[in-house]
């Protein structure tokens, strides 16, 4: 029987680099990204269904859901960054701190209240990304960190609540990516891991089904 897994944030980066490896596997693949024409490319890529459009939109929820009446693995990699240059917290701009945390907090659990029918059937995983900014004290990262310490409790307690599923909380690390270019610069950004390689200890992760917990791929 074929597994099947929901991936957000897929038309790049991690996310994309996971949905190869997964493919490569054999797994049935439903991604999601904001970006439709490389969400498309990428799909036609690995025979997997695109569905485009924005995670914190509850009508995109119920298609992502619907899509995948049978699911194995949710991933919930979509995140934003938030205001760039990243600005200390004593100016964060607190509508900008709110739609931060509908599309990493708030949206990853309506994911998961959505597909969580599906995932208790199959005694599927979860694999939430969060960061190293969730627990680390790093000048201009206070947005996107207290974002990342929510994803973190939320997944920590959903473990808890959910114990027949495999739930992780994944520490990537940094990875050379688009999201750490707007961050921190594309000279800075070139010199991180390459998401590939950070995929394919993800796709060990999830293969070995250990525990769930917190998992740190730096």
């Amino acid at each position: 029987m074929t597994n099947t897994a929901i991936i957000t944030g897929a038309s790049r980066g991690l996310g994309l680099a996971l949905a190869r490896s997964l493919a490569g596997a054999g797994w049935n693949l439903v991604l999601t990204a904001r970006g439709s024409d490389d969400l498309e490319r990428a799909a036609d890529e690995l025979g997997a269904t695109a569905i485009p459009g924005d995670v914190t939109d509850p009508a995109h929820v119920r298609r992502l859901a619907e899509a995948a009446p049978e699911l194995d693995l949710l991933v919930n990699n979509a995140s934003d960054l938030g205001v760039t240059p990243l600005p200390p917290l004593s100016i964060y701009p607190l509508d900008a701190f709110r739609a931060l945390l509908e599309t990493n907090v708030t949206a990853p659990l309506a994911l998961v209240q959505a597909t969580l029918p599906a995932l208790r059937a199959s005694r599927g995983s979860i694999v939430n990304i969060t960061s190293d900014a969730a627990t680390g004290a790093y000048e201009g990262w206070g947005g996107y960190g207290a974002t990342k310490a929510a994803l973190e409790q939320l997944s920590n307690v959903l473990s808890a609540e959910e114990p027949e599923l495999r739930v992780w909380w994944v520490d990537p690390g940094e990875m050379n990516t688009r999201m750490l270019a707007d961050a921190v610069g594309e000279e800075d950004a070139s010199a991180a891991t390459d998401p590939a390689k950070v995929a394919a200890a993800l796709y060990d992760l999830v293969g070995s089904r250990p525990a769930s917990g917190k998992v740190s791929l730096q």
